[in-house]
């Protein structure tokens, strides 16, 4: 039995490798792409052998404001997601704990609200703003963005705030703080991981948001998903697949880096509700 098992063992051992080589592939192919030349991206059969250019690095980045796009993404997206978790986070403690007539109801109804498609809630949203005089603002896209953001938060944390006994913040209330304190006091702490990991996707969601921030800015506040769509093709040259691979690398390392440099809140936050209990 034990050399059988040790055998099942490597087979999911093979089948997990497998799968992580099928998906991780595509990205490594348009890293691997970016550093190619323009000969060796079309080479048949492709190869594994190539000389590495900068090339279509300089290109990209010598693009007008492409810096500044960077810097656009990196403030709404931190900036959306950081106001969404403030917020949610409260609204989902409130559901999780507060005895709120149809409070279960609600709890659906948030997230029956992901179910409805960005176009239906991008026009009017495009008609406030423009009535308010705030397009093409940072200020913007952030609450723009949180709006679905803000129901994902909810429906997440209370999810890790009903893991947590009641006990906790019982005993806060009699050592004489009040719910709000007992909750930053005690409860954040407590479900610190669960909430690292929901800013963690929360970032990634609005780092590749891209109907919101077409429809919502010009100029100045436009991200690097927009930036990307501009420079797909050029009327000379066609598919600019070089710069459009070294964008591509270019835009996926923050958020990797960001994940990285979390991960050990990201992986006790997905385990969170099994660990609580």
């Amino acid at each position: 039995m034990r050399g059988l098992s040790k055998q099942f063992r490597a087979i999911a051992i093979t089948i997990n490798i497998g799968i992580c080589i099928w998906f991780l592939l595509p990205v490594l192919w348009m890293v691997a792409t970016s550093f190619r030349s323009v000969k060796e991206m079309f080479t048949i059969p492709p190869s594994f052998a190539f000389h590495p250019t900068l090339v279509h690095y300089i290109e990209f980045l010598g693009a007008a404001h492409i810096i500044q796009r960077y810097i656009n993404t990196i403030i709404i997206a931190f900036g959306s997601s950081a106001m969404s978790l403030a917020i949610g986070a409260l609204c989902g403690y409130a559901l999780a704990r507060l005895r709120i007539k149809g409070g279960t109801t609600l709890a659906a109804l948030v997230l029956a609200s992901r179910a409805i498609p960005p176009i239906a809630t991008v026009i009017p949203l495009y008609l406030i703003f423009r009535d308010l005089g705030m397009l093409d603002q940072h200020v913007t896209l952030i609450l723009a963005y949180s709006t679905f953001l803000i129901p994902y938060v909810i429906w997440l944390t209370r999810s890790f705030f009903l893991e947590l006994p009641r006990g906790l913040e019982e005993a806060a209330l009699i050592d004489g703080c009040s719910r709000l304190s007992a909750f930053f006091r005690v409860i954040v702490p407590c479900a610190l991981p669960g909430l690292v990991a929901t800013m963690i996707f929360c970032v990634i969601l609005a780092w590749n948001e891209f109907l919101f921030a077409l429809i919502l800015t010009n100029r100045d506040a436009v991200t690097i998903p927009v930036a990307v769509a501009g420079m797909v093709a050029d009327p000379m040259r066609g598919t600019l697949w070089g710069p459009l691979t070294a964008v591509g690398t270019l835009t996926i390392l923050p958020v990797m880096a960001f994940a990285l440099a979390v991960q050990k809140y990201l992986i006790r936050g997905l385990s969170f509700g099994s660990m609580s209990n």
